[in-house]
């Protein structure tokens, strides 16, 4: 008999929660200034920790949220220093550590609570009476939740203040606040027809039943929301999958259990990917005091290398992968890296970045019309609860952009610029849809060039880092010639040259059993994976979860098609304050801007023993391994008199071998290589020593080095001071950069 749905309705009890929230971007001051360069940060980021102890100290009970566990280590390690009590909770930090802070915290011990998402929900803490919000909250749900902690009552106030970092977090917040107050909050997308959520449901089935039809699991399967448009066909795939990984017997339309069911079910009771974690063991008090994700500790974690968890500053002596240990010694080195856990960006929505859009072209208008600061300010404040100060620096970066002659970036205006081989296109996408339109144009662009294109973006920006100049003109004529139909088809073919595709693919087959728990991706080739689940429900279902969780293909096609017929303009231009504000984030508070005299210092001294091998490109003949220190003035082959002379990094010795092959032989890519062999060898023609310098420096090629010599400036420290830019631009680069 077939089952008749049930009517239902749905009844909405409206109780309007009192929210006050506030929008702060704190000056630095004197005082900051001094503090900045005790606690290793920017006299900015001194200033935000002055206004949380602050607030903190005005309030009986303070949460202070952070978007990442990396934010909450700097400013838990911050406030370390300082000599403030504020503890810091995080999902990566042990069961022990974080059981300490929730109970000093709830019991009064401690008056602020450095926290993430983990305390958004299920933990009772006390009585609450204010949050802080450190950076935009990102998402308006977000925000009502996060507020929401204190004043947790009827009829009791929620308080919450958000403290933003500059001109796009301060806009952002704006825009959030604004949406909160008006109950305009984002749609929860839902995962629908999960295919190894339905492997798994499939099992439980049998295990329950012992044996069904295809057409009983296929009316029960139905009758949940997410699969409500599952189609037959892939029922019979995943189905199928699962008997060929022996875990269901599948015959004659009907499916039943297997030895293995059992075993499989209760091996895959969450759906959560089983990632191997580091656990971070401190040898000198025999206590555990964290976690680690692995893809940190594979691109990080080594003997020496010094890194903040709870608060406090660690350097690793021993890495054990065996037992997944790390084991660390306390250390009161500031400078330490702080962990990068992975997958915790939080996206930003469309409709947020719209608002910030509108934001700006409003400011344009009105500082095009000649209004002050004091009248912009309060037009504002009707309908965004920003101070003077958060107000200031949005309009200021507007009136900058304008002074220079340049248009305004907004919900209406998409501007490409360029800065020689970068090009930065400021549009309001928010993040799956920059990061959908970024990944298209750097594929394309990937397959002009025969090399990779590294790619960075954020909500407001997706910047392109190419191998050789190419004009912005071109980059707006790829955007407008790309049919949005092709977006999907181009995301789907690149995605199966990246890490992020064999990362899912391993754990979606480890949900479908077709992996053990306990298989080292790392061990498995992604062609050996492609050859075996392309082509699978396990391949689909990867691919879906990429799109669903990274990705907008929807949108990206709708806001492209806007573009070509004229909705949104596409502008291009040089460089601009607004277009070179992006990607700044906490680990840049963190560290000053400009490095003092003993950084820049350290950094000499590292370079100069470091080692170089110099390899004369005339006669093929002559080489020399040296530390750069004796790098002499004019460095001269002694076999042939050449000053024709390359000055290479140790790892690079295969190119004096490509270098020595008759061009002939010598392939499209070795030519390339032998063209940057010599581009090097004439710098330090045209400049000796200080070229053998910029060469030997982390992650600087010769364009990059040529750029810092090049560069009119004062005096030695100055020149010191461009390199530590560059390594650190290579740092924050260097993972993007893949084939």
């Amino acid at each position: 008999m077939r089952r008749v749905p049930a009517k239902a309705r749905v009844i909405e009890v409206s109780l309007v929660k009192q929210l006050d929230f506030k929008v702060v971007c704190p000056k630095p001051d004197d005082d900051d200034r001094i503090s900045s360069k005790k606690l290793m940060c920017t006299p900015e980021m001194a200033a935000h920790l002055k206004v949380i102890r602050d607030i903190v100290g005005k309030h009986k009970s303070t949460l202070i949220f952070v978007n990442t566990r990396e934010a909450a280590e700097m400013l838990g390690s911050r406030f370390r220093m300082m000599g403030v009590s504020i503890g810091v909770h995080h999902g990566s930090l042990s069961k022990e550590a974080r059981i300490e802070a929730e109970s000093s915290f709830k019991n009064g011990l401690i008056p602020g609570l450095i926290c993430t998402s983990s305390m958004e929900l299920g933990i009772d803490m006390g009585d609450i009476d204010h949050v802080i919000q450190y950076m935009s909250p990102r998402q308006v749900s977000r925000l009502v939740q996060r507020v929401g902690r204190a004043g947790h009552g009827m009829g009791r106030l929620s308080s919450g203040t958000i403290i933003t970092t500059g001109a796009d977090d301060a806009a952002e917040s704006s825009a959030i606040t604004r949406k909160a107050a008006a109950g305009e909050i984002e749609n929860v997308e839902l995962h629908e027809n999960s295919t190894d959520t339905l492997a798994n449901q499939v099992c439980g089935m049998v295990l329950e039943f012992g044996e069904l039809s295809l057409e009983k699991v296929y009316s029960i399967v139905k009758r949940a929301y997410p699969f409500r448009h599952l189609k037959m066909e892939m029922l019979k795939a995943v189905i199928q999958q699962l008997a060929d990984s022996r875990l269901v017997w599948y015959e004659d339309e009907t499916v039943g259990r297997k030895m293995n069911s059992l075993h499989y079910f209760y091996e895959n009771l969450s759906m959560i990917p089983d990632e191997k974690r580091f656990e971070i063991f401190d040898m000198v008090s025999g206590r555990t005091v964290g976690a680690l994700d692995e893809v940190f500790v594979v691109d990080f974690a080594r003997p020496g290398a010094v890194f903040i968890a709870k608060g406090e500053m660690w350097r690793i002596i021993e890495v054990i992968n065996e037992k997944s240990r790390i084991k660390v010694e306390p250390i009161s080195d500031p400078g330490g890296e702080i962990p990068n856990w992975t997958g915790e960006e939080i996206p930003v929505p469309y409709e947020v970045v719209q608002e910030v859009g509108k934001i700006r072209r409003k400011l344009a208008d009105e500082i095009r019309a000649g209004r002050d600061d004091d009248g912009i300010y309060e037009s504002y404040k009707n309908d965004y609860p920003a101070d003077k100060e958060a107000v200031g620096v949005i309009s200021a970066i507007v009136r900058k952009q304008i002074k220079k002659g340049l248009l305004v970036p907004g919900d209406d205006t998409v501007v490409i610029e360029q800065d020689e081989t970068t090009i930065v296109i400021n549009i309001c996408g928010g993040h799956r849809v920059n990061e959908t339109l970024g990944r298209v144009l750097s594929s394309l662009l990937a397959a002009r060039f025969g090399s990779s294109v590294a790619m960075e973006i954020d909500p407001y920006r997706i910047k392109l880092e190419l191998p050789r100049m190419f004009s912005a003109g071109h980059i707006r004529e790829l955007l407008m010639e790309t049919s949005p139909e092709h977006i999907e088809p181009i995301i789907e073919m690149t995605l199966k040259n990246t890490m992020l595709l064999k990362w899912k693919m391993v754990h979606v087959a480890r949900k479908f059993g077709a992996l053990g728990r306990d298989v080292d991706y790392e061990r498995i080739s992604m062609r050996k994976l492609l050859d075996v689940f392309e082509h699978t429900p396990m391949y689909d279902e990867a691919v879906r979860e990429i799109f669903h969780d990274k990705l907008d293909i929807e949108r990206a096609k709708e806001v492209l098609g806007r573009m070509q017929k004229g909705d949104v303009k596409v502008e291009v231009q040089k460089s601009s304050p607004i277009g070179e504000a992006g990607f700044l984030g906490g680990r840049e508070l963190m560290a000053p801007e400009r490095a003092d005299s003993s950084i820049i210092a350290a950094l000499k001294n590292r370079i100069m023993e470091d080692k170089v091998i110099l390899f004369c490109v005339n006669c093929r003949k002559w080489r020399s391994n040296r530390v750069v220190k004796n790098v002499p003035d004019v460095p001269e082959c002694p076999l042939c008199q050449s000053r024709l002379i390359a000055a290479l990094k140790p790892w690079e010795e295969e190119e004096m071998k490509v270098v020595k092959k008759p061009d002939s032989v010598k392939t499209e890519e070795e030519r390339k290589r032998t063209l940057r062999v010599y581009r090097n060898a004439n710098l330090v023609l045209s400049h000796g020593k200080t070229a053998a310098i910029a060469l030997a420096s982390r992650g600087i090629g010769p364009e990059t080095a040529s750029r810092v010599i090049r560069k009119l400036r004062e005096d030695e420290e100055e020149f010191y001071r461009d390199i530590l830019i560059a390594e650190r631009n290579y740092a924050k680069t260097k993972r993007f950069w893949d084939g």
